[in-house]
């Protein structure tokens, strides 16, 4: 059995990036999360996908400050590791501004 832990985040998006979808960005993450090596936790079932969840679907062109984002963890990171290691992997215009692992 695994013990979860689960890390919320708080990340803005501006610049250009506000050009991308809720698809595109939840794939964003996804592929971040897999390239900062970080022990997220993936679904079971006939397409495992890695657990995360963002709080609101933005409209294509808004831009945000504070937008919360929650993944699901199988081993404990600290928070400040985990906003490092995420942050190097997103592109300019995504910006990790608070991480809380719980």
């Amino acid at each position: 059995m695994f013990v979860q832990h689960r890390a919320e985040f708080v990340f803005s998006k501006t610049g250009k990036m506000k050009y991308i979808s809720h698809l595109d960005l939840m794939r964003l993450f996804m592929r971040a999360l897999r390239r900062a090596e970080l022990p997220v936790m993936i679904s079971q079932g006939f397409n495992p996908h890695p657990k995360i969840s963002l709080q609101n679907a933005l409209k294509l062109g808004a831009e945000s400050d504070n937008e919360l984002a929650k993944v699901v963890l199988h081993r404990l990171v600290a928070g400040a590791d985990f906003q490092e290691r995420l942050q190097s992997q997103l592109p300019q215009g995504i910006l990790i501004r608070k991480v809380e692992v719980i």
